[in-house]
């Protein structure tokens, strides 16, 4: 058994530290250059969107930072060198950026929503204010579910190697990390994303009856649409379903499969890859974004030449 999960632990190292290294490449790069469109060429039109998703970035950056910490890791057979206080505050920010992505998501969702269901309530109520308030709520509720990791990750020996897990075996039962587990997969992702997926499904009923929106407009709604699809389809939703059943067999004495602790490996890097694809939601929220990365339209002009 031993040398199965030696295989297993294999393809885990010969895995990561290439798809971590592009996926920080790549959501450096992007969030860096949402920021600086929202610093520079959107300081004078923030409304709710916008701040949120200048949230989402922030997080982003946050986590992506202490990716070279994981490439490191994995590049050297899984031996972590940098203490048991910033294991505890990675595995910390990885689950906050995880949720906080979600959250924001499912927010930006909604305000999608309400905006194109209540065109006239959210010109007259749904302010920058109001965006911010909701932003730090997030925050607050995200930091304070993500607490308990700080509890139960530290780093483990095994086979003269110190490994940095979110539970070591050695700390005794498993089963109230489970339990946790079990937890943040139905409050962090199964219950946003049915209020994501009801949001949208009046978005797409909104934009089907109503001929009065624009081009430009529905092409936003597809783009947001697509974007969340892809992220709950390829990150969020793979990453929970093989997490789960990985520590159920743990748990349950099953033991380690070798199939499924691979496909949960796969789907850690996948759930990194949030961060990559936001700089594509962003283009649906803030223009000059897609103005830059898609050229101008006519219809660009035309919404200009209105709210003068």
């Amino acid at each position: 058994m031993e040398h199965n999960f030696s295989k297993c632990e294999q393809f885990q190292e010969d895995l990561l530290p290439s798809m971590y290294g592009i996926e920080f490449l790549v959501a450096l790069a992007g969030n860096l250059f949402a920021l600086w469109l929202l610093l520079a060429r959107e300081r004078k039109n923030w409304h709710t969107g916008i701040v949120l998703s200048c949230n989402l970035a922030i997080s982003d950056l946050l986590y992506v930072l202490t990716l070279p910490l994981l490439i490191a890791y994995y590049s050297q057979k899984k031996d972590w060198k940098f203490g048991n206080a910033m294991c505890k505050i990675e595995r910390f920010l990885f689950t906050c950026n995880l949720y906080v992505s979600i959250f924001f998501i499912m927010t930006i969702s909604v305000n999608r929503c309400v905006a194109l269901a209540y065109p006239f309530f959210t010109r007259s109520h749904v302010m920058p204010a109001h965006a911010k308030a909701v932003s730090v709520i997030i925050w607050v509720i995200v930091g304070v579910t993500s607490s308990p990791v700080l509890k139960f990750a530290s780093v483990c020996t095994h086979n003269n190697t110190i490994h940095c897990v979110s539970f070591c075996e050695t700390q005794g039962d498993e089963s109230p990390h489970f339990a946790y587990k079990i937890f943040l997969a139905v409050f962090g992702c199964l219950v946003p994303f049915l209020v994501t997926f009801t949001s949208y499904c009046v978005v797409i009923r909104v934009v089907w009856r109503n001929a009065s929106i624009t081009t430009l407009e529905k092409r936003k709604v597809a783009l947001l649409v697509a974007s969340v699809l892809v992220l709950y389809a390829i990150s969020f939703v793979p990453y929970h379903v093989f997490q789960i059943y990985h520590l159920y067999l743990k748990t349950n004495g099953k033991g380690y499969d070798c199939v499924v602790y691979n496909m949960y490996q796969v789907s850690k890097g996948l759930a990194t890859l949030n961060m990559c694809i936001h700089p594509v939601l962003y283009m649906a929220v803030f223009d000059s974004i897609r103005v830059v990365c898609c050229g101008k339209s006519s219809e660009d002009n035309s919404g200009r030449e209105m709210r003068k």
